[in-house]
């Protein structure tokens, strides 16, 4: 059968990233509709998945799971999809002349696997180098959780995040790493409970060893207060 074919296909390939680029892959016509016609959709399609799957939608426990679940998705685990959520990152005037490294660690990451729409659960950990203009604290927080808001690529969100912050800062001295659990390896397949993947983007400066190995150190302090 032609259904047993692609999901050999799809089995063969399992988690493999190749092809995929620097930018969430989108159609044209995302954003034609608005966010109200997407969750009266996306609450029919979960109302037929939890019914193939044999639910009892009249049991008050589970009726209101397809509208919760269509509300979650384009508010909340998806948000991050729409451009017009995108934070607004001001930045500032060094004044104070500040030229050593700036790192924002341990940023909460929670996002979604879009191999198997799984949870990522890590920390992000940013840094870099002013040229002149510096950007609020809470916007770089702000720039992970935008990029993290969607279906992702762990390899692509740490690229997207050091792109972001370059073009608000106006330097390429910009890195980040990215610590996390997948869920679709911890709770599913392997069910290896223990690993992690990291990932990272060094840009400008953060290429020079000595640079890279300082920023990497700053990570490893201990800032439990």
């Amino acid at each position: 059968m032609k259904i047993d074919k692609i999901l050999t296909e799809i089995e063969e390939m399992g988690d493999a990233h190749a092809g995929s680029s620097a930018h969430t892959p989108l159609r044209e016509d995302a954003f034609e509709k608005s966010d109200a016609e997407k969750i009266e959709e996306i609450q029919e399609n979960v109302r037929k998945i939890m019914e193939t799957l044999g639910l009892d939608l009249t049991d008050d426990s589970l009726k209101g799971t397809p509208m919760r679940v269509a509300k979650m998705y384009v508010n909340e685990v998806f948000s991050g999809l729409h451009p017009k959520r995108k934070p607004k990152a001001s930045v500032f005037e060094n004044k104070y002349q500040y030229g050593e490294m700036l790192v924002e660690k341990n940023i909460t990451v929670y996002s979604t696997c879009e191999h198997h729409l799984l949870p990522i659960v890590g920390r992000a950990h940013v840094a870099y180098i002013s040229n002149g203009t510096v950007v609020g604290l809470s916007k770089m927080n702000r720039i992970v959780d935008y990029y993290a808001k969607r279906p992702q690529v762990q390899e692509r969100m740490t690229m997207q995040i050091v792109h972001e912050l370059q073009n608000v800062l106006g330097t390429v001295d910009v890195a980040c790493v990215i610590d996390a659990k997948h869920l679709c390896v911890n709770s599913r397949g392997i069910r290896d409970i223990e690993s992690s993947t990291v990932t990272s983007e060094f840009g400008g400066a953060f290429k020079k060893k000595e640079v890279r190995r300082e920023f990497l150190d700053y990570i490893k302090l201990d800032t439990t207060f």
